[in-house]
């Protein structure tokens, strides 16, 4: 038992240690994603410490895993209701409660009826999908009449996205700003009242021994989406599969490039992937918004049958109350640099992908 809680020390010492080396390889870039678990490890591991038998030095292992805790619970305790913010109330002169739905569908999910009911159930007034192939297009052929403003991306390489909306849509582009098979949408919307906003979904490609080798294309594709934002005059909200944690460094640069505010300080990680695996789900999903748009909730909703869980969000848009705007976080003119290097490495990357992907 002590061999296993030395391993399990020097493991976890190695977990934390990787992420902070500046290289985009997978290997450095996927502890990250664990944060969360790595901190339930430390715990056990403290734990496990004082029910064995041990020597003299025993304390400077516990020594050890108390300043493993004290570091990623400086970070994860601003991802829970414990970080105090202020909470916002909606005004008069504020548009009505508006809700969108974002799910990664899985291409080979073939549960179609499961995520149209569950569409049908919560009745968002867009929903945005990611994965989602020819198959899954036609199968969303049922909600059109529902749904009469779409902008469809379709493709068969797992990077396919399409938006619903009952809300008008004045215009819709896809960008490509990595490479020419991964896609990005703006979608820029009316609301019955009258109310102007953008709606922008990403989902770049995963560093991982199975996908990307690095974290290039997705952090240059993620920061490339973040420029365009901040030229946005209107309400804007980022929302996808980011592959990413908002803690990260790419996603610290994303949120002050583009001046959003991450909705999920002060309240809850939103953990979507694996949605098969309570322990090993990951804040992957995430969600940025402008300073006149205002959460009033932020969720998952049930499993659908894909890896993903969905993502819900009920929201507000006020632009007479400016009291987010301390939320906002500008990028230095070093960060500004490194946002820009980024993106040119995620330019330059080759990052290997078939046209049409199959299951296995």
């Amino acid at each position: 038992m002590w061999g296993i809680y030395l391993f399990l020390i020097a493991l976890l010492i190695v977990l934390t240690i990787l992420p902070k080396i500046q290289n985009a390889h997978w290997i450095f870039r996927v502890p990250e994603f664990g944060k969360i678990q790595i901190t339930y490890v430390v715990v056990i591991t403290f734990i496990i410490g004082l029910l064995i038998d041990h020597p003299h030095y025993f304390w400077y292992g516990q020594g050890l895993l108390l300043v493993l805790f004290v570091h990623h619970g400086v970070t994860l305790i601003k991802y829970t209701p414990l970080y105090p913010v202020k909470k916002h109330k909606q005004q008069n002169q504020s548009s009505q409660k508006l809700h969108f739905i974002s799910a990664n569908v899985y291409q080979f999910n073939k549960e179609y009826n499961r995520f149209i009911q569950l569409i049908q159930k919560y009745k968002p007034e867009v929903f945005m999908t990611m994965e989602s192939n020819g198959d899954w297009e036609q199968a969303l052929s049922v909600l059109e009449k529902d749904y009469p403003f779409h902008h469809k991306v379709t493709l068969e390489n797992t990077y396919g996205m399409h938006f619903y909306s009952q809300l008008e849509i004045k215009s819709a582009q896809t960008h490509y700003f990595v490479a020419d098979d991964i896609p990005s949408i703006e979608v820029h919307l009316k609301t019955k009242d009258g109310f102007s906003f953008v709606f922008f979904g990403v989902h770049p490609p995963p560093p991982s021994p199975t996908e990307e080798e690095t974290s290039k294309e997705r952090d240059g594709d993620l920061l490339s989406a973040a420029k365009r934002v901040k030229d946005l005059k209107e309400p804007v909200i980022v929302v996808g599969d980011f592959n990413n944690v908002a803690w990260s460094k790419s996603s610290i640069l994303f949120r002050k490039t583009s001046h959003l505010i991450d909705p999920r300080i002060g309240h809850s990680f939103v953990s979507t992937f694996h949605a098969k695996y309570l322990l090993l789900r990951f804040p992957i999903d995430l969600m940025f918004h402008s300073e006149d748009i205002f959460i009033k909730e932020l969720k998952t909703l049930e499993n659908f049958g894909s890896d993903h869980l969905p993502v819900y969000c009920e929201f507000f848009i006020d632009h007479h109350n400016d009291e987010q705007e301390e939320k906002v976080e500008e990028a230095t003119a070093e960060e500004k640099e490194e946002a820009e290097e980024m993106i040119q490495e995620g330019k330059e990357e080759d990052g290997y992908r078939d046209a049409v992907v199959t299951e296995g």
